[in-house]
């Protein structure tokens, strides 16, 4: 006789990363302006890893560099800050960021991407 099976532990709930100020965030970026050639996709990545972020950077055919980021609210709001400055070769003309909706799959470092 089999003893009776331990009821199985409740799943953690999904972290609701709009309420759960401690939660991981995920945002789209694109930056507009003189922003290739000029070291910011290097600037970029050396910056995110400083703050601790994780995700990616690559050009854009169209001129733009985009980023996917990731961490904690006050990280990505200083690295969404930084975009705006980068490089002193680099000429921002006009930021778009967008947050990802949960669940965005979560990456493990920062890296350059090749051009999309």
């Amino acid at each position: 006789m089999r003893p009776p099976a331990e009821p199985a532990e409740p799943a953690e709930p999904a972290r609701d990363t709009a309420s759960d100020p401690g939660g991981v965030e995920s945002w789209l970026v694109r930056v507009r302006g003189r922003v290739q050639g000029v070291g910011y996709r290097d600037a970029c990545v050396r910056r995110a890893r400083a703050l601790g972020l994780v995700g990616w950077v690559r050009n854009r055919g169209d001129g733009s560099v985009e980023a996917l980021l990731q961490g904690p609210p006050q990280p990505l709001a200083t690295m969404r800050r930084w975009l705006g400055d980068g490089v002193p070769a680099a000429r921002v003309d006009a930021i778009e960021a967008a947050p990802l909706p949960p669940p965005a799959a979560l990456l493990d470092r920062f890296e350059r991407l090749p051009t999309a």
